[in-house]
């Protein structure tokens, strides 16, 4: 049995989808009702990571777990420490964490991989760069008014598909190859948020204007919906990103024996979204 945190989410969706068609029991754990597109035969628990006993039920008999911290977790002082506990006492003996490359080029703190890299599980540490769904947030944008509004529209960055993470995910959970091993997950090329918008634009068969937001505008618009410090890291990335950041990462191809998927993929795969 394998257990999947955030497994509404971006990555976690997938992952769950990838895990069921290689033949593996799936237990989803998600703080929300289960998705009602969830696979058949999937097991879900709803929990939050953030409170490890309520993971308890979930955990108990399983060989593997995919951790997915989110921004509310760290905010509210959980405890990765707590959830190895906790997964121990259920008989879990591999860990895939889904960190992030931060890490790898030294911008963000390896406090939330430290006490996975000094347990006594089995892990596998998974740090990607940006996710292409990142730019979801335009949505409601791009619906009403054909037009994206973003900061550094020439910058580029080598963004992810949410699915190769799910992807190299199963690999890790479920192959002994991948144990003791920290992966950069990155694109297939660097891509910029004008490029973005335009291959939206290609996807929808329909123009959509692009308007560069300077960095305070856009400050004052992530403020809306995440915490200073981490506007402040986020907009240091996408505006003056250091050449690590905007490296490619041979990993995913390495691990998956394909090239990443290319972010004009993506948005075809996702274009409901914005139509």
């Amino acid at each position: 049995m394998i257990v999947v945190t955030g497994a509404t989410g971006n990555v976690g969706r997938p992952l769950v989808r990838a895990l069921v068609t290689a033949g593996e029991q799936v237990t989803a754990v998600s703080r929300g009702i289960a998705a009602r597109d969830m696979p058949a035969g999937v097991r879900h628990h709803q929990a939050d990571v953030a409170e490890p006993e309520s993971l308890a039920p979930a955990l108990d008999g399983a060989d593997a777990l995919f951790l997915l911290t989110s921004g509310d977790f760290v905010s509210s002082g959980g405890s990765v420490g707590d959830v190895l506990d906790a997964a121990r006492k259920g008989g879990i003996r591999r860990v895939v964490l889904l960190s992030s490359q931060g890490v790898a080029t030294g911008s963000h703190s390896s406090a939330l991989e430290d006490p996975v890299t000094q347990s006594d599980l089995e892990w596998t540490l998974l740090r990607p760069g940006g996710f292409d769904s990142n730019t979801l947030q335009w949505a409601e944008m791009i619906r009403a008014q054909r037009t994206v509004a973003a900061p550094f529209g020439d910058v580029a960055l080598p963004t992810i598909d949410p699915a190769d993470i799910a992807e190299v995910a199963a690999v890790a959970l479920r192959d002994d190859g991948h144990v003791g091993n920290a992966y950069e997950l990155t694109g297939p090329a660097p891509v910029s948020p004008r490029q973005q918008t335009s291959a939206i634009a290609d996807a929808l068969g329909e123009p959509v204007r692009f308007v560069e937001q300077s960095r305070a505008e856009a400050r004052a618009q992530m403020l809306g919906f995440m915490p200073e410090p981490v506007v402040e890291a986020t907009l240091g990335i996408l505006g003056t990103p250091t050449a690590a950041e905007q490296r490619v990462s041979p990993d995913v191809e390495r691990i998956l024996g394909r090239p990443a998927r290319t972010f004009a993929e993506w948005a075809a795969r996702n274009i409901a979204a914005f139509n």
